[in-house]
């Protein structure tokens, strides 16, 4: 138990003590109203002192250091004594028995409600045997009847009272996030592949091709409602075939899928039974389907396949969870910048505006004047700094729609004109891929406008999934000298590095820069260090 348990015994939640009241005078006009109907003056005092009761209690919820169990001690015996002394009144006045429990459990859970109706038991029944000198089985019946009663009520109380703490605290959602985030990282140690879908992918399709003579391979991921190409893996000089057909057909049945020279066998998510990616290759022509009983062997390599799918499924979820956070980051910052930082530079503005209209002299109007400038090119940084923050590709239908989207918004901010050529399939890149490759195009552009002084950009995307070129032209200044505490260049070295990407900058012969980044076949799924290492020429 920690240190703050006796401090929440004492003072009970403003909630809790809101919904208690209120039930207490719910309570109270409930019984009042047939009392008042057949004019039972008795049971009206027994009432009375009923609401007594709840009244000193309600006052030492919400004023006093009386902790709960003798709050609800104090309840329990006060009602309880009242009904059994008015045993021989009217009815009605027992229902506060079923009462009292619910504000227990609304306090103190189970072993509130527990302890309140054995309390409130003992009373009445005390008070029955002291004043009336015993009771009828009907009376004992009504008793039993209102308790039992009490028993569901008090177990509606312990589950408000579970979910009135929920909303009450708001770090809550933190501390259970900050539990499973320390449980995966005690069981990450035990990942033997590690959380990487590039690395787990490829060692799939060496599997494959382990146990089957094969030329070319890939393997597909779900992304939503479609397929990605995730890994590709050729040997020789054969020539990739058109695959999507036979993947897409696999993807849709749950079923293994050949044909001719092709395959496609789908791998099942453990979580939910769904086709979490589907590996499709093509058989060497030195064989033949028929020859290799190729569809027993595939039911056995989908099942021996089946450890190394969860382990990608568990890396994909990771990965779809990083972006996820990030992208709410980088949407929570750009809120902060705009009601913060941008409104009182807005408003710094007004105000020189002001200062302009009352100069006294040329010379400080010039001033103002250029102070007005510099402010006018902060909001402009700003509002461009506000577009990268908020543009990504996950709410797009491409990574060229996402660039076209972004090269709108700097022209609409910069004045610049950016004119984007698109050259893309319908199949996809990873995530991940497409995430880096974006901002490496943003900065590229962003560097061209603030740096370089363009008056034109030039933007050529192609993807041909695993493969993505993409090109940013510009006539400005070139490359210049590295500016202190710039770090925009180092940072599309290590976006290109994540992807193994290879990062090209070189001066163009009418002046300007041209930034090339791009993927192919062999980066794409390449697992050493020398592979994957970003290539920058200046």
């Amino acid at each position: 138990m920690n240190a703050t348990t006796p401090e929440l015994s004492l003072l009970p939640d403003p909630h809790h003590r809101r919904v208690a009241g209120l039930t207490r005078g719910f309570a109270l006009v409930a019984m009042l109203v047939p009392l008042l109907w057949t004019r039972d003056t008795g049971s009206l005092v027994a009432l009375v002192f009923i609401a007594a009761t709840w009244g000193i209690v309600t006052l030492l919820e919400w004023r006093s250091r009386v902790t709960l169990d003798v709050i609800g001690g104090i309840e329990a015996a006060g009602v309880g004594l009242v009904a059994g002394i008015a045993l021989d009144r009217s009815p009605a006045v027992l229902a506060a028995l079923a009462i009292v429990p619910f504000s227990a459990g609304l306090y103190r859970g189970v072993w509130g409600v527990a302890l309140s109706l054995s309390t409130e038991l003992f009373a009445v029944v005390t008070a029955a045997l002291a004043v009336h000198h015993g009771m009828t089985p009907e009376q004992g019946y009504s008793i039993f009847s209102w308790c039992f009663a009490g028993l569901g009520v008090g177990l509606i109380g312990t589950f408000l009272r579970s979910a009135l703490q929920q909303r009450a605290d708001p770090l809550a959602p933190y501390l259970y996030a900050q539990s499973l985030l320390r449980q995966l990282i005690d069981i990450s140690g035990g990942f033997d592949g590690g959380l990487d879908p590039v690395t787990l992918g490829g060692g799939i399709l060496s599997e494959v091709r382990d146990e089957l003579p094969t030329t070319s391979l890939a393997l597909y991921v779900t992304r939503g409602e479609t397929l990605s190409r995730l890994v590709t893996r050729e040997s020789g000089d054969s020539v990739e075939p058109d695959w999507e057909d036979a993947a897409l057909a696999a993807w849709a049945t749950a079923a293994t899928y050949v044909e001719e020279n092709v395959f496609a066998v789908p791998l099942q998510s453990a979580h939910d039974g769904s086709v979490s990616a589907v590996v499709v290759a093509c058989l060497s022509d030195r064989v033949t389907a028929e020859g290799l009983g190729l569809h027993d062997r595939l039911e056995k390599l989908r099942r021996s396949l089946q450890v190394s799918a969860v382990q990608l499924d568990t890396a994909l979820l990771f990965a779809a969870f990083r972006d996820s956070a990030t992208a709410e980051e980088r949407r929570r910052l750009a809120r902060e910048m705009h009601d913060g930082v941008a409104q009182d530079i807005a408003g710094l503005g007004y105000l020189v505006d002001a200062l302009a209209s009352t100069a006294s002299t040329p010379q400080q109007a010039e001033r103002i004047g250029v102070l007005r400038e510099r402010i006018t090119a902060v909001v402009a940084e700003i509002r461009r700094s506000l577009v990268n923050l908020r543009t990504s590709v996950g709410a797009s239908e491409s990574l060229g729609a996402a660039i076209g989207s972004i090269a709108r918004n700097l022209t609409e901010v910069s004045g610049v004109p950016i004119h984007v050529t698109l050259d893309e399939t319908t199949d996809r890149l990873r995530p991940e891929v497409e995430a880096e490759l974006f901002r490496i195009t943003q900065e590229a552009m962003n560097n061209a406008i603030k740096h370089a002084h363009a008056s034109a950009i030039e933007v050529h995307c192609q993807v041909r999934a695993p493969q993505a070129l993409i090109t940013v032209s510009d006539d400005g200044r070139g490359m210049q000298a590295p500016r202190t505490g710039s770090h925009g260049l180092s940072i599309m070295r290590e976006r290109a590095l994540l992807i193994n990407a290879t990062l090209a900058m070189v001066e163009r012969d009418g002046g300007g820069l041209a930034v090339t980044v791009e993927i192919t076949s062999g980066t794409d799924d390449a697992s050493t260090p020398e592979a994957g290492k970003a290539r920058v020429d200046a």
